[in-house]
């Protein structure tokens, strides 16, 4: 994924932040699932996995994190915030340049989404993207539902892509969300924007002592890091855990972490050296945990600021937050996670057989926690 950093102009400075919703009240909240969802769950008590700490070593013996060992954060995701009605609904077809689309997977064809003229892909400042060579991801929430489109573009007025998911915003999924060996615009079948740091999120929190995000934090790692297991019957030994439910192309050996692990940072971690908008995101890595979503070389994938009223530059998050020496703060390294038990390894057989989601009758609450 290409790498771009938070908006160089602030709209809200720290002192704005610190008023909390009232200078936040114009903006719309990010997508998030119901409290009951995996991702809400708090797992700052939850067991360790009994191989953790050897999980964690091999890792680490790998190489750590991607892009050298740097817990970096790549802010080219961004997710159109919510689409008024009527916006124009624009057809999706297969990948022109392969004519693939992941089937069953992804949503049947002919199907649309809607694309709001200021809509923008990964990485891009409108509605064209090279999907031969990049992720191209389109991100657009309209009420309830969550549009995630994968390796897209758009020209002629159509859109193609190789997957869309439209994620059902006020749905309890079961453990294998949409589906046993389903994949989804992420290899381990997550939701993505619910996953995602948002900056507005982060300035309502920063007021808040002792506060956190409420929710997991997506990350990647390269695929020769993320383990395989031959024995599983996967195809080439691929596999993942849950929260997952399908795995792209691991290649590492079997003692490191699968795909879909949930990573908790240790609750000893010393952040005493970081901003408030830092520890904020560090506590929610300790209470909620990182799940391991794709392969790539940036670790962390935090929203653009673009659709957002708070900016990454004014709450002084940048690429490098969790990297440098600021401060006295010490860099965040693998060894100072340890893994949760989330359940046995399951061969990735890429035999997708879709589920059905319970959607409870309520309203979906637009504002934050």
């Amino acid at each position: 994924m290409r790498q771009t950093f938070g908006s160089a102009t602030p709209r809200i400075s720290l002192g704005l932040a610190m008023v909390l919703h009232a200078g936040l009240a114009c903006a719309d909240p990010p997508p998030r699932f119901p409290n009951e969802a995996i991702w809400h769950q708090n797992i700052s008590a939850a067991p360790l996995h009994p191989n953790s700490t050897s999980m964690i070593n091999t890792l680490v013996g790998l190489g750590g994190w991607g892009n050298g060992n740097r817990f970096q954060i790549d802010f080219s995701l961004q997710t159109y915030p919510n689409a008024p009605a009527g916006t124009p609904m624009r057809t999706v077809v297969p990948h022109q340049g392969s004519g693939e689309y992941y089937d069953p997977d992804c949503e049947d064809l002919p199907t649309s989404m809607p694309v709001p003229a200021d809509a923008a892909f990964e990485g891009q400042s409108g509605l064209s993207c090279d999907n031969d060579s990049e992720d191209c991801h389109l991100l657009v929430r309209q009420g309830n539902l969550l549009y995630e489109l994968y390796s897209g573009n758009y020209s002629g007025g159509v859109l193609n892509a190789r997957c869309l998911v439209i994620w059902q915003l006020n749905a309890v999924y079961p453990p294998e969300g949409r589906g046993e060996h389903c994949t989804s615009g992420d290899a381990a079948g997550f939701p993505i924007a619910p996953l995602l740091v948002n900056a507005d999120e982060v300035a309502a929190k920063v007021g808040i002592a002792n506060s956190d995000l409420g929710h997991a934090i997506r990350f990647v790692l390269p695929n020769p890091r993320m383990a395989t297991d031959a024995s599983l019957g996967g195809v080439g030994g691929r596999l993942y855990v849950r929260p997952a439910s399908h795995a792209g192309g691991p290649s590492g050996p079997i003692g490191t972490v699968p795909y879909g692990v949930r990573m908790r940072l240790k609750s000893n971690f010393n952040m005493s050296g970081y901003s408030a908008a830092a520890q904020v995101i560090l506590r929610t890595m300790q209470r909620y945990g990182i799940v391991l979503a794709d392969g790539g070389n940036i670790a962390l994938t935090f929203e653009s600021d673009r659709y957002t009223s708070a900016s990454w530059d004014s709450l002084g998050i940048e690429a490098r937050t969790f990297v440098d020496v600021v401060n006295g703060s010490t860099p965040v390294l693998v060894s100072h996670f340890e893994i949760i038990d989330t359940g046995a390894r399951i061969g990735e057989t890429w035999n997708c057989v879709r589920s059905t989601v319970n959607v409870p009758d309520l309203i979906f609450a637009d504002g934050f926690e």
